[in-house]
């Protein structure tokens, strides 16, 4: 156990610091900033590449929500959940610490957002409370069905993680603009921690929609996949 919520800790931090680090320090650099494009790649490559990394000692969750989606799916263990969830946030603070270390090393640095998520006015886009629940849930409800469907038995083997990375990139394509996009409560914690701005009174939501929807997709999962 301990080398898996080991690996559950690295997994996580290496998302935070490569997708949210990409977007602190990268997106708007003057002249050669990466955008919400890039910022999208950085995010599918965080977990593309720890999980062939690490996936294989702990499955390659990095994210509370998948975690819940894949016990609700009947593919992870119940007494399991609660020490992968402390260690997927515990891997979030720690990047989002690091991060923070970084960026402030530069003369005049404000965190303000800090990458964080957030509707109404925390909203790249300024959009509703109730668009972000809906993005987050659906979003991250399909999230879950490509999970569990690339990592299938009937699935090419060694060609998950490439899935998982591409549709969470994608996923970041669809909903910067809506939230800043979380479906991972963990990564949402980690920089809400530093951001100067209201986002940790609207934390809540980043923590409800994503796993409701990972629930969701468990139980859709469960109806029209196949058993391995």
């Amino acid at each position: 156990m301990f080398k898996r919520l080991s690996a559950e800790l690295l997994g996580t931090f290496w998302l935070v610091f490569g997708g949210c680090g990409s977007a602190v320090l990268a997106a708007a650099f003057p002249g050669l900033g990466i955008g919400f494009v890039g910022v999208a790649f950085a995010f599918g490559l965080t977990v593309l590449t720890m999980a062939y990394a690490v996936g294989g000692i702990s499955g390659g969750h990095f994210n509370p929500a998948v975690s819940v989606g894949l016990t609700v799916a009947g593919k992870f263990p119940a007494s399991s959940l609660v020490p992968y969830i402390v260690a997927q946030v515990v891997g979030a603070v720690a990047a989002a610490a690091v991060l923070y270390l970084i960026a402030s090393g530069k003369a005049g640095f404000e965190a303000g957002g800090f990458a964080s998520n957030g509707y109404g006015e925390l909203s790249p886009g300024g959009y509703s409370l109730a668009a972000a629940l809906v993005a987050e849930v659906v979003l991250t409800a399909f999230f879950l069905i490509i999970i569990l469907g690339s990592t299938h038995g009937r699935a090419p083997a060694g060609f998950a993680p490439i899935a998982i990375g591409l549709g969470l990139t994608l996923i970041h394509l669809v909903s910067i603009p809506v939230t800043n996009t979380s479906v991972n409560p963990a990564r949402s914690t980690g920089v809400a921690l530093f951001a100067e701005t209201a986002a940790l009174p609207q934390l809540w939501l980043f923590w409800i929609a994503p796993i409701l929807g990972a629930v969701i997709g468990g139980i859709v999962w469960k109806v029209v996949g196949e058993s391995d």
